[in-house]
């Protein structure tokens, strides 16, 4: 099966939106994912059945989104040779900072690549961009909202004159 799919899960329900704009953007690109809220502490086993059958179902990156003490990206990553990307999530002592900290924090030989706090958007984007790597008409479609993108900002009318 290919592996064009992206497998988003989230350690709770709180940081379902961030999810949501992760999948937005697949599904904009023309990229299925699918998501799951598993605790990577409440649900461990859960997780690894999860983790363990992705590539059957044709995933291909993962995006693990949590906060506080955001274990859940590098639960992942240990248990797969598959990318990962961790989204930290705003909260905690420090309103997210903690969060990245543990994500980007990960020890030798378990890389998880890290997004800004909150933000499932680049995280889907990096996930796609990961998959353009083998898709030619997906790393066309990227490169058209990168376009698009900077067509709008040309756009503007405070750059008139530039």
């Amino acid at each position: 099966m290919a592996s064009n799919r992206v497998g988003i899960v989230t350690g709770s329900r709180s940081d379902i939106a961030a999810a949501e704009k992760a999948a937005a953007v697949l599904d904009e690109l023309g990229v299925e994912s699918e998501t799951r809220v598993i605790s990577a502490h409440r649900a461990p086993d859960l997780l690894a059945s999860w983790v363990a059958s992705a590539s059957d179902r044709g995933i291909g990156v993962f995006i693990a989104i949590a906060g506080l003490a955001a274990h859940l990206p590098g639960v992942v990553a240990s248990q797969t040779a598959l990318p990962v990307i961790g989204v930290p999530m705003p909260g905690g002592v420090s309103d997210g900072l903690d969060a990245l900290l543990a994500i980007v924090q990960m020890p030798k030989g378990v890389p998880v690549a890290t997004v800004g706090v909150g933000n499932g958007e680049n995280a889907g984007l990096l996930a796609a961009s990961i998959l353009a790597v083998s898709d030619d008409g997906l790393r066309q479609r990227l490169a058209a909202r990168r376009a698009n993108q900077a067509a709008s900002i040309a756009a503007d009318p405070a750059n008139e004159g530039l």
